[in-house]
């Protein structure tokens, strides 16, 4: 697994915390980054997406919500909607990799993460956000 995969993993898990518990994002990082062995890059990367996906919530769940009008946010599982969140936030807001990586990333951490649908599902809401992207 590639170090910036890692990171990526770190951050949807701490992501995926932060919907269950009220705490400090900082707090979760930590406690991510302790489990996992990663270059000081590798652990700032984690702290910006965390940061990034936290900051831009609201409008990132907006894309999703337009993406998968038949699929409620709330009813979205959260392992699917964390690696959708993260990955929007990378092609929207952080641009540090390249659109088919983030999306290719997305996909696979879904594959790692996800259910059996979940690759197929995140590939689908990605493609619908990258679609309005280029209209606007």
């Amino acid at each position: 697994m590639t170090p910036r995969r890692r990171a990526r993993m770190a951050a949807i898990q701490t992501l995926f915390e932060l919907d269950f518990q009220d705490r400090p994002p900082d707090d979760v990082i930590g406690e991510r980054l302790a489990e996992v062995t990663l270059t000081i890059e590798g652990q700032q990367f984690v702290h910006d997406l965390v940061h990034g996906v936290v900051h831009h919530r609201e409008e990132i769940d907006a894309r999703i919500a337009a993406a998968a009008p038949q699929w409620p946010i709330e009813q979205i599982a959260h392992v699917d909607k964390n690696v959708l969140r993260l990955a929007i936030y990378e092609l929207m807001f952080d641009n540090s990799a390249p659109a088919k990586v983030a999306i290719s990333e997305a996909i696979e951490l879904a594959r790692l993460l996800g259910s059996a649908a979940s690759p197929k599902f995140v590939n689908g809401v990605l493609g619908a956000v990258m679609a309005t992207k280029e209209v606007n």
